[in-house]
């Protein structure tokens, strides 16, 4: 590693690429993510995210993804969507302590995630927010797509990670919306309006159909999972639905690249290799991977600021296009 010749984060990680441990294995998340962005039978790139990243200062990060076209389809837990909802009406996070007295903070309505201040009263105005806003929702079942694009479409934020995504027409899932503060917002509405017929309903079992046609749909895949949990096991079990459903013949996910900081031999899924995902058939046999055991507010600011500096490799790359009728898809380009 010869830090005199390094000139930006594209050098950086691409040196890192020549060296060993978790810079090696970060140097070639890089190079995979470069695959398949150059990848001429235009993959459809799905990003998959889980932990504290709005927290951690991502925001503007995991929304320039959305914007510059890296990622064409976006799963996340619902506290990810709801932390930027939450700074989208004024909310903000603070620096604070992991060694503060929880106590005290309890007493000032902080809420502390792990270094990191929230506060509590913002909380329940989104919270309280987001039940107001549903009441605006066509009263009908709908998919957790469905419902986050109706949510960005009603903010004008261009920080906001959900609102570019609904400008830029990028699909945003959850398939576990409720467990988080968004629920709690859902709850709320669900309260005013129980026991009406016609009320918004939140449809998980169609999210599974909606994954599974634009899976279908595309010529080859790729994912990048920040973390793991929910995102990463229901993007990939999408491809054992997509067999299932639609007799969708052939590879699992060609590229696949993942930051964690959880390890195998404990035996969850957010530690468990792109490997092992291949004996499900979920990754291709011939997947191009690459895994580093990375925190997420190092290795994803990193990872994005050195594709951004090496920007020349991949630009241009044409945008999918998502034409939704119901919960029917055809996907074309721009």
């Amino acid at each position: 590693m010869d830090v005199e010749r390094v000139r930006g984060l594209g050098d950086l990680l691409t040196a890192f690429q020549r060296t060993s441990i978790q810079a090696r294995n970060l140097g070639r998340c890089l190079e995979v993510w470069e695959n398949a962005l150059t990848d001429r039978r235009r993959p459809t790139i799905l990003l998959g995210l889980a932990g504290p990243l709005v927290a951690a200062g991502l925001r503007k990060v995991l929304r320039d993804l959305v914007d510059w076209g890296l990622v064409d389809v976006v799963v996340s837990t619902g506290a990810v969507l709801y932390q930027d909802i939450y700074q989208t009406i004024g909310g903000r996070h603070w620096m604070g302590s992991p060694s503060a007295d929880d106590v005290e903070l309890r007493d000032l309505y902080l809420d502390r995630i792990y270094d990191t201040y929230v506060d509590e009263l913002k909380f329940e105005e989104t919270d309280r927010a987001i039940g107001k806003i549903t009441e605006r929702f066509p009263r009908r079942p709908a998919s957790s797509r469905e419902f986050l694009g109706f949510l960005g479409k009603q903010f004008d934020d261009p920080r906001s990670i959900l609102a570019t995504a609904a400008r830029r027409g990028v699909p945003v899932f959850s398939p576990a919306l409720i467990d988080s503060s968004i629920g709690i917002g859902l709850t709320l509405h669900y309260q005013a309006n129980r026991g009406r017929p016609d009320r918004f309903i939140l449809d998980a079992v169609r999210d599974n159909y909606e994954l599974v046609q634009i899976l279908a749909h595309s010529p080859r895949t790729a994912v990048i999972y920040i973390g793991g949990g929910t995102p990463k096991n229901w993007i990939n079990d999408g491809i054992v639905m997509a067999n299932y459903a639609f007799g969708r013949e052939g590879e699992g996910h060609y590229y696949a690249l993942q930051l964690t900081t959880d390890v195998p031999h404990w035996g969850g899924l957010s530690g468990s290799t792109l490997d092992e995902a291949q004996s499900w058939g979920k990754i291709s046999r011939t997947a191009t991977r690459a895994m580093a055991h990375v925190d997420a507010s190092i290795g994803l600011p990193l990872l994005v600021g050195a594709l951004w500096d090496r920007r020349r490799v991949w630009q241009p790359r044409s945008r999918l296009v998502f034409d939704w009728t119901g919960d029917q898809v055809e996907i074309g380009r721009a």
